[in-house]
């Protein structure tokens, strides 16, 4: 865990990651809360005038859908959750651009999936769009993409909690502040007085998860497990994140107080650009080594030798994302392959001089089928 303040946090980070939920975005009756979103906005501006590079994700699209279409619980077919999202969408959007326009800031809108960033070349396209963003000083608002993205809307909890933490992961060293409807996490069920708010995570544990109670909404579909989990995703990969009360207007403005609002989980780890993608990449293939082999991955930091390999599964190319797991399907590592899938099938517990004579050809020949330098311990704090 590194030792670092709220102050010091809020003072060093350029860039600003806000999560809006949807029922602190509407009102009870699924219409857009227009008072609410004009004070974020003022907030958010206030923010970009220390220099700090701010992206808004909001959720809200379904929510605004209901609204606008007198529906008083949320759709449970995919047809209707899209076409809803699609109409509420337009809402949302429009309503940021005339708040934003008024402070003379461009709103950008980004609809994205979890998987457009799981893609190497694609994640990288995301970063570099996002730094063009900037440099225009425009602000980017991004949702989920509900409308064709019919997997993420069956999930139950946490689609733009996690959606968050990746977009944060995009940046150095970033603050992801997550507004919701409660004052943070509760080391009890928070509708109990004896709870208490609990302050200061120092460092993410699964034992967190027994904390979680989580509250049924209609219009929402992120809970407090969601948001631990988006909390060990951005510290383990060297950010900060808070969760507070979004239904205080002044929430924004507290935090960049250094006041003690809401709970903060402070960075376990700091990870170069390259390996934080590894901490959220979507692995193409598996790779099952020996106990040698995950001996040398784990203790040493060696590279992935072909002869330590037991089996390859999947379909990948070379330069694809693989994970590494022992034989009791325990991951150790995802790494960057120097082989394809029908390759590493060829050479699979073989010795380097072997190496030729099964892949029949003697150039392009690596000798390791994932080098140390492309790979990323699972533990994903070294």
């Amino acid at each position: 865990m590194i030792s670092l303040s709220r102050q010091e946090i809020v003072q060093t980070s350029r860039y600003l990651v806000v999560k809006v939920g949807t029922n602190v975005l509407t009102t009870r009756d699924g219409l857009l809360n227009g008072e609410r979103i004009h004070r974020l906005v003022e907030e958010i501006c206030e923010i970009r005038k220390r220099g700090v590079y701010v992206t808004l994700v909001s959720s809200g699209a379904v929510g605004a859908g209901m609204g606008r279409l007198g529906l008083d619980k949320r759709p449970k077919f995919n047809p209707d959750l899209q076409a809803v999202a699609a109409i509420g969408q337009s809402a949302l959007i429009q309503n940021y651009e005339e708040e934003f326009a008024t402070k003379g800031v461009l709103a950008a809108q980004i609809l994205l999936t979890a998987g457009d960033l799981a893609n190497r070349a694609r994640y990288l396209n995301a970063r570099n769009t996002f730094n063009s963003l900037f440099n225009f000083g425009a602000l980017p608002v991004v949702n989920e993409n509900d409308a064709i993205s019919s997997a993420e809307l069956n999930l139950t909890f946490g689609d733009n909690d996690r959606l968050a933490s990746l977009v944060a992961n995009l940046f150095p060293e970033s603050l992801l502040i997550l507004l919701t409807d409660v004052d943070g996490l509760f080391d009890g069920d928070p509708a109990l007085p004896e709870s208490k708010l609990v302050h200061v995570v120092d460092d993410w544990s699964p034992a967190l998860m027994d904390m979680v109670a989580e509250k049924k909404s209609s219009r929402s579909k992120g809970g407090m497990s969601s948001k631990l989990k988006a909390a060990q995703t951005v510290t383990s990969a060297g950010g900060t994140m808070i969760i507070a009360n979004g239904d205080d207007p002044n929430i924004l403005t507290k935090i960049y107080n250094y006041e003690e609002v809401g709970t903060v989980f402070f960075p376990s780890s700091r990870l170069s650009a390259r390996k934080r993608w590894f901490r959220f990449a979507s692995p193409c293939g598996t790779l099952v080594v020996d106990s040698g082999a995950a001996s040398a991955i784990e203790a040493h930091g060696k590279s992935l030798l072909p002869i330590g390999v037991v089996r390859s599964l999947g379909v990948y190319r070379k330069g694809d994302v693989v994970e590494i797991v022992d034989v009791n399907n325990r991951e150790l590592a995802r790494g960057l392959t120097n082989y394809s899938s029908q390759e590493a099938q060829l050479i699979c517990g073989k010795r380097s001089s072997e190496l030729p004579k099964a892949l029949g050809r003697n150039q392009d020949i690596y000798e390791e089928i994932v080098h140390r330098d492309n790979f990323q311990l699972a533990n994903f704090a070294k």
